[in-house]
């Protein structure tokens, strides 16, 4: 059992996704493949840009970062939703930024 509840939280660990993000092009650097959602209803994750790297302090709550060295997380954006480990809606309210499901 605790097996099962060990890959549970391995597989949800995006969930904790949080700080300076860098969007990459290489497989090699990166932890996770996204997909964006265009429906809110469908996303895994809502996702809200923060303005500055301090705000992005809770989960969902991401600043976009152009330097790779800066960045928490690295994640590349796919086109088909079958080849991403989980997908994301861009928000408008900082509130509601988090995960919507549990996989």
């Amino acid at each position: 059992m605790l097996l099962f509840a060990g890959k549970a939280e391995a597989q949800n660990a995006w969930c904790q996704i949080s700080g300076a993000v860098f969007i990459d092009t290489n497989p090699n650097r990166i932890q996770y493949r996204v997909f964006i959602e265009e429906s809110e209803s469908f996303a895994d994750m809502l996702v809200f840009k923060a303005s500055n790297t301090l705000f992005a302090d809770k989960p969902g709550l991401w600043y976009f970062t152009n330097a790779r060295a800066q960045a928490t997380t690295g994640i590349m954006i796919v086109k088909e939703r079958s080849l991403a480990d989980f997908s994301i809606h861009f928000i408008d309210t900082e509130t509601f930024a988090g995960c919507q499901t549990t996989k």
